[in-house]
């Protein structure tokens, strides 16, 4: 592992001489905090870095290096840090106060907006945070149809409560993670993105209540799906009853304002956002059918007869980042935001594939809308940069990860002054430019460099 990984690294060499100070607070922070971080994708070895702030496509660690953000706030900073409109809102509300346990105006805009710009939107209900909103619409589901069971699609992440755990990462076979009931885990059915998988699922069992689906595709689309796809979905849970669930959490009012249900013209019966909903801060949102969100509502449980579903939480709503959500929303709304981290987006991936056919890299960089995936190929497949079918592909080989190679990757780049994700790859934003983008290209082009030089490539 790098953790014990000999000196001699090129890689590592040069990552340890550019962050001393995020080395040592890593010691500190170990001692406080499981493995020293606050969540799980900010793993890195030996250490990752530890920020002090940023603005727009950009941010600054404690040792005052500059890195050009892919990691984009876990993806909810599409406007990139610090929009002014975003940070003027926040601050006023703020102003007047962080909590009022009671209702609020803003919550009412809010939910406005949503309802304007996300087509399956006929209510909302507010949440604290995207697992948050994947909980919530499972328990709404299941008591809407009467049925017990959610099928989801091996890879695809949907939060991290019990119901989420197993077939993303791991326990593929549907058996419980640690901690999860094994009787949590029998409810959930696991089906490969393939069409024959999931008509196969629903043909054999009766007992389904919804559907849950990244609609881009796993990660956002490293393992990427189709139109066709979606449709199938549609037009099969609509014949059999069971609710279709699009997972908009990333994609939201990323791929498009309305989100991918607006830009694939498919509308689900239920919708989860968090991330960009919220401007930033946290926040999430269930959003969907009236009647099947009725099942939230004082007035139609009494009126039809059935068990209303509590709902609570401390800070579903919250006046701030209801501010923040209006401000970033109407932004989205009323310019080319999602247009332009498309639009850099495509660029970007290729100009880094340009790299990779001029060093004779057999990897490849793909996406579409605002992403960009680093196929490294661990298989050692005859694969052309400039010609690269992710749909040609399986899963499993998408998803893929040599573990230490990843964090190479990610060191390296660092050390150019460049954070991405540990897809590997990144997401990008409205204010991303093209002084950003030589960055980039010239940082990619010096990692696969120092990768060289440690024999990696």
């Amino acid at each position: 592992m790098l953790e014990t990984a000999p000196t001699n690294s090129a890689v590592l060499a040069a990552y340890r001489e550019r962050t001393p100070g995020s080395a040592e607070l890593t010691k500190q922070a170990r001692a406080v905090l499981p493995s020293g971080i606050a969540h799980d994708s900010r793993h890195l070895l030996p250490y990752g870095v530890f920020i002090e702030r940023a603005e727009g496509s950009r941010k600054w660690d404690v040792d005052g290096n500059l890195y050009v953000d892919y990691f984009g706030g876990h993806g909810a900073l599409l406007l990139g840090h610090n929009h002014p409109a975003v940070m003027q809102a926040a601050a006023e509300a703020m102003a007047k106060g962080t909590h009022f346990g009671a209702n609020h105006p803003l919550e009412v805009r809010w939910a406005e907006l949503v309802q304007a710009m996300i087509p399956s939107a006929e209510r909302v209900r507010f949440t604290s945070s995207g697992t948050e909103a994947t909980h919530l619409a499972v328990r709404v589901a299941r008591a809407h149809s009467g049925k017990r069971k959610i099928l989801r699609f091996k890879t695809h992440f949907h939060g991290w409560h019990d119901h989420m755990t197993t077939g993303y990462s791991s326990h593929f076979d549907g058996s419980p993670t640690p901690g999860v009931l094994k009787e949590v885990a029998d409810g959930v059915v696991l089906a490969a993105p393939t069409i024959e998988a999931f008509r196969h699922a629903l043909e054999t069992d009766d007992d389904i209540a919804a559907v849950l689906v990244e609609p881009t595709g796993s990660s956002f689309g490293m393992v990427p799906l189709k139109r066709d796809f979606l449709q199938a979905l549609r037009e099969m849970t609509a014949a059999r009853g069971v609710i279709l669930l699009f997972d908009e959490v990333i994609s939201g009012f990323r791929v498009s304002p309305g989100g991918a249900q607006a830009a694939f013209g498919i509308t689900p019966d239920l919708t989860t956002l968090a991330k960009i909903v919220a401007g930033g801060l946290p926040g999430g949102a269930v959003a969907g059918r009236k009647d099947i969100m009725d099942r939230l509502d004082f007035f139609a449980a009494e009126q039809e007869g059935f068990e209303k579903i509590d709902h609570p939480g401390t800070f579903n709503g919250n006046p701030v980042s209801a501010a923040a959500g209006i401000a970033a929303l109407d932004v989205i709304r009323t310019t080319d935001a999602c247009e332009r981290a498309n639009a850099y987006a495509a660029k970007l991936r290729d100009a880094l594939n340009g790299v990779l056919a001029e060093r004779k890299v057999a990897w490849a960089v793909y996406g579409a809308f605002s992403d960009f995936h680093i196929f490294t190929n661990p298989g050692a497949l005859a694969v052309d940069p400039r010609a690269f079918d992710p749909h040609a592909l399986p899963y499993d080989v998408l998803k893929s990860k040599p573990m230490d190679l990843t964090h190479k990757l990610r060191l390296a780049m660092l050390a150019g002054g460049v954070d991405i994700s540990g897809w590997p790859g990144g997401l990008t934003s409205a204010a991303h430019d093209e002084a950003d983008l030589a960055l980039t290209v010239d940082a990619f082009d010096k990692a696969l460099h120092l990768l060289r030089q440690d024999g990696e490539v």
